[in-house]
């Protein structure tokens, strides 16, 4: 072949490549555009719980250059804040922004991916979900029910509760009516405690009418903005029943499985990223707000040894009479508490007590 005749054969394969690399965007404009409504079970305007679905909406706009529209809705807008996981069920809303630890009443094992009593702090928790089994039960779960989720937003312990009265022993707490979330619910009850879940818009009034005598909610970030402070003087630590808490993103399974491989992993890089962003943002922003809540009089707290031995002695009932009557919850439960038992192998000798 001469020079010119290779010159012009490279030339043509040239401008071939060329055509086909043009192709590529207009392929990618082709993609059928998503527009979500998104639901919630937190305000947007609550710290990190509100925010972190909100960004969400902002990032995947972005991640997706406008491709992908997630638009947050406030609780009730949509649906009420506790039915959104019917709502995304049934494909009656897109998505919504929760924790798998309101669903009790419908799938008892996805209390266990929200938080654990005594259970592991974030970065165990997190092993496990990625790479101890946890997410392949999670998956199961709610596939069940047509929905599939992601994490979404992962937070350090919360407080364990707001009381009008100093708390010293069990007895202290037998007939208190309070709000508390999740499996420490359960606790509380072992222990005497009249327990409601309320969510976070309710809370106040119903401790300020005294509805309830005392609360659990979050972080004292959280909390702060929730002004319980106002009407309970009296704030109790460590969170034995929340070390750390996952969010999710809940979409209906019909609608996920209907997106092509991009646009859902663009989804998942968000979540993934918000993990990150919503640990590292609660634990940046707790102890300015410990301070403040000590100069509006709060009467700082930690529970006794002996109180925390109740609780846990409580705790290791319940998940033995969960466990016993379902499945799902026992299944859950001894994976988690198998990869428990070997990560402390290198926890132990890891990390310094």
């Amino acid at each position: 072949m001469t020079f010119s005749k290779l010159l012009k054969s490279a030339t043509c394969a040239a401008v071939l490549a060329a055509a086909a690399f043009s192709v590529a965007p207009s392929d990618a404009n082709a993609q059928e555009r998503v527009r979500w409504k998104m639901g919630s079970t937190y305000p947007g305007s609550l710290t990190q719980l509100g925010t972190l679905g909100k960004r969400v909406d902002d990032k995947i706009d972005e991640v997706s250059g406008g491709n992908i529209k997630i638009k947050f809705y406030e609780p009730g807008a949509l649906v009420p804040a506790l039915e959104v996981f019917d709502a995304v069920s049934t494909g009656s809303i897109d998505a919504a922004f929760s924790t798998p630890g309101y669903w009790a009443g419908k799938v008892p094992a996805l209390q266990l991916f929200g938080s654990v009593p005594f259970g592991p702090q974030a970065g165990e928790y997190l092993a496990w979900v990625k790479f101890g089994g946890g997410q392949e039960i999670f998956d199961k779960l709610y596939a069940e029910h047509g929905i599939k989720s992601l994490f979404c937003g992962l937070i350090a312990p919360e407080a364990s509760g707001w009381f009008s009265k100093e708390i010293n022993t069990v007895e202290d707490l037998k007939g208190l009516k309070m709000r508390f979330f999740g499996l420490g619910a359960k606790v509380m009850e072992k222990l005497g405690v009249s327990t409601q879940l309320l969510s976070a818009g309710d809370i106040y009034p119903a401790l300020e009418l005294g509805t309830i005598d005392a609360t659990e909610f979050s972080m004292p970030a959280i909390d702060l903005k929730l002004g319980f402070h106002q009407v309970a003087k009296y704030y109790y630590f460590p969170g034995w029943h929340q070390q750390s808490t996952f969010f999710d993103l809940m979409m209906n399974k019909e609608k996920w499985d209907a997106l092509d491989k991009t646009q859902q992993a663009q989804i998942e890089a968000v979540c993934n990223d918000n993990l990150a962003y919503g640990f590292a943002e609660g634990e940046a922003i707790q102890f300015a707000a410990l301070k403040e809540l000590q100069e509006k009089g709060v009467n700082i707290k930690k529970w006794s040894p002996e109180m925390l031995g109740a609780m846990r002695g409580a705790w290791e009932e319940v998940a033995a009479e969960l466990s016993a009557d379902d499945a799902d919850f026992k299944m859950a439960y001894e994976s988690l508490q198998e990869f428990r038992a070997n990560y402390k192998i290198w926890k132990d000798i890891g990390y310094l007590d």
